[in-house]
């Protein structure tokens, strides 16, 4: 809805009718009332806001994690996975293994991993210093 998802299940037809939001009160409140209103304001033809889960450094990470499992699937070693991730970075195979880039490299995979065996779910949780 104008450029933004949303996952919503709708009972029964909403033409002409208003519509209510069965939020639960629990830890994931606060991300489900912006969610909403964020919903709120594409339904009604209002500039919808940023989603506030993901900042633009998150998206990013998540990004190289996701490249950084397809290419371990795919077979290609942490040093040319880093070679295609960090195309700025001289990688030298001899000084690879003190190389901090490699260990960039390995975490993104492995965190990438984690993502895939149900982690994502993280992804959809504003980070909160109380968690």
């Amino acid at each position: 809805m104008r450029g933004a998802r949303f996952d919503v299940t709708l009972a029964g037809s909403m033409e002409d009718r208003a519509l209510a939001a069965v939020i639960p009160l629990d830890e994931l409140t606060p991300d489900r009332l912006t969610a909403l209103g964020r919903f709120w304001a594409a339904a009604t033809g209002r500039p919808v806001p940023d989603d506030p889960r993901m900042t633009p450094q998150r998206h990013q990470r998540a990004r190289q994690m996701l490249r950084a499992i397809d290419a371990r699937h795919a077979g290609a070693i942490y040093r040319v996975v880093a070679e295609h991730l960090f195309p700025q970075h001289k990688i030298d195979a001899a000084s690879w293994v003190g190389d901090p880039i490699r260990e960039i490299t390995i975490r993104l995979a492995r965190d990438g991993m984690k993502l895939v065996r149900g982690g994502y779910r993280t992804l959809l949780r504003r980070p909160r210093r109380d968690r």
